[in-house]
C-alpha cells in the first residue's frame, strides 16, 4: 500500500492576499511544506515581510504587487512566476473584500468593487494560472470561499453573493479541468481572527453570537485552517475535485445555542 504524500518539496504555489491573514498563514505553511511561493497582494511593503519570512525558512519567494481587479496585473502575475519557476502546480485565490451595509444603501460601484475583488479577480487568476496548468497537465487550484456561500445574512449582501459564485466556479472549472489532471477544490472557512473580522470587537453581542454558535467555541486561529490546505495542494488530494472542505469549528452544521 502507497501512503499519501504530504509533501509540498519543490512545488510552486501562487497565494493571492498573501500579505495578511489567511493568505499569509497558507504561503508560510505551504513554504514550511517544501514549497516556492508567489506572493500577490496590493500591500507590497507587507509582502516584503512575508517573503523575508519566507527566505528565512530556506525556501524561495517571489512578491510581486497585485491589484487582482485589475485584469493587466493578474496577466502579469501569472507570467512572472511562471518567468521565474518555470511552472505553476498551486494556485490559492484568498483575496477578498467585504462591504458592511444594508442593501438599499449600496452603490454600484460599491457592489462591483466586491464582486470584481471577490469573483472576478479570482476568474482570471484561475484563467490565467491554469492556461499553464493545462500546458503542464497537472495543478491544484484552491478557492477561498465563505460560510456565508451557502447561508444569508443581512447587511453584507455583495459578499455571500460573490462568495456562492467562488462555491459553483469552483465545481464548473472542476468538472471542465479533470481532463488535463487539474484538481480544482475550495475551503469553506468560517469565523477566523483576521483583520476583515477585526471589527467585531467592538460588537461583543456579535462576537457572542459567533461563539456561542460555533460548537468549538471560538473563532479560528489562521494557522488552523492550513492543514485543510496543505491537504488540497498535495498529492494525498489527487482524488478530490470539485470539493469544498468546511473549517468552521462546526458552525455550518446549525445553531447550536439556545
Amino acid at each position: 500500500m502507497e501512503f499519501p504524500n504530504w509533501s509540498l518539496n519543490d512545488k510552486v504555489a501562487i497565494v493571492t492576499g498573501a500579505s495578511r491573514g489567511l493568505g499569509r498563514a497558507i504561503a508560510l505553511a505551504y513554504a514550511n511544506a517544501g514549497a516556492d511561493v508567489v506572493l500577490a497582494s496590493r500591500d507590497e511593503v507587507r509582502l516584503k515581510e512575508v517573503s523575508a519570512e519566507i527566505s528565512q525558512m530556506g525556501r524561495k519567494a517571489l512578491h510581486k504587487r497585485t491589484n487582482i481587479t485589475k485584469e493587466g496585473e493578474v496577466i502579469d502575475l501569472a507570467k512572472a512566476a511562471f518567468d521565474e519557476f518555470g511552472k505553476i502546480d498551486i494556485l490559492v485565490n484568498n483575496a477578498g473584500t467585504i462591504l458592511r451595509k444594508n442593501a438599499v444603501d449600496i452603490s454600484t460601484s460599491e457592489w462591483d468593487t466586491v464582486l470584481d475583488t471577490n469573483l472576478k479577480g479570482a476568474f482570471w487568476c484561475c484563467r490565467e494560472a491554469g492556461k499553464i496548468m493545462i500546458a503542464q497537465r497537472s495543478g491544484k487550484v484552491i478557492n477561498i470561499a465563505s460560510a456565508w456561500a451557502t447561508q444569508a445574512r443581512a447587511g453584507i449582501l455583495p459578499y455571500p453573493v460573490s462568495k456562492a459564485a467562488v462555491y459553483h466556479m469552483t465545481k464548473a472549472l472542476a468538472i471542465e479541468w479533470a481532463q488535463h489532471n487539474i484538481n480544482v477544490n475550495c475551503i469553506v472557512p468560517g469565523w477566523f481572527e483576521t483583520e476583515l473580522t477585526a471589527p467585531l470587537k467592538n460588537n461583543p453581542e456579535m462576537l457572542r453570537k459567533i461563539e456561542d454558535n460555533t460548537p468549538l467555541g471560538r473563532m479560528g486561529k489562521p494557522e488552523e485552517l492550513t492543514g485543510a490546505a496543505i491537504f488540497l495542494a498535495s498529492d494525498a488530494s489527487n482524488f478530490a475535485t470539485g470539493s469544498c472542505l468546511c473549517v468552521d469549528g462546526g458552525w455550518s452544521i446549525g445553531w447550536t445555542a439556545k
